[in-house]
């Protein structure tokens, strides 16, 4: 792995674990009225846009972090449908 790598996985590690605690947070309190579906989706279409380039692009940074993004932010987008009909 070349030192361009490890800064991606650094990248990597930093944003995706930027973004749990929002999940963790909307799953436990159930609360979803500050989420904005249409940010969501297109928050998600180019999450698994960057996971497809990553994947072409053969970066395992990129793989990695936009792998366990694209869940989490499957998971604010089901949360969201799931609890915003209250």
């Amino acid at each position: 792995m070349d030192s361009i790598e490890i800064i991606g996985f650094l990248a990597a590690v930093l944003t995706t674990a930027a973004f749990l605690p929002q999940v963790y947070k909307t799953w436990k309190t159930k609360d979803v009225s500050s989420l904005s579906l249409p940010m969501l989706i297109l928050f998600f279409i180019g999450i698994v846009s960057w996971l497809i380039y990553g994947v072409l692009k053969n970066s395992p940074s990129m793989i990695f972090a936009n792998s366990i993004t694209v869940i989490s932010s499957f998971l604010l987008m089901y949360f969201k449908i799931k609890y915003g009909k209250n």
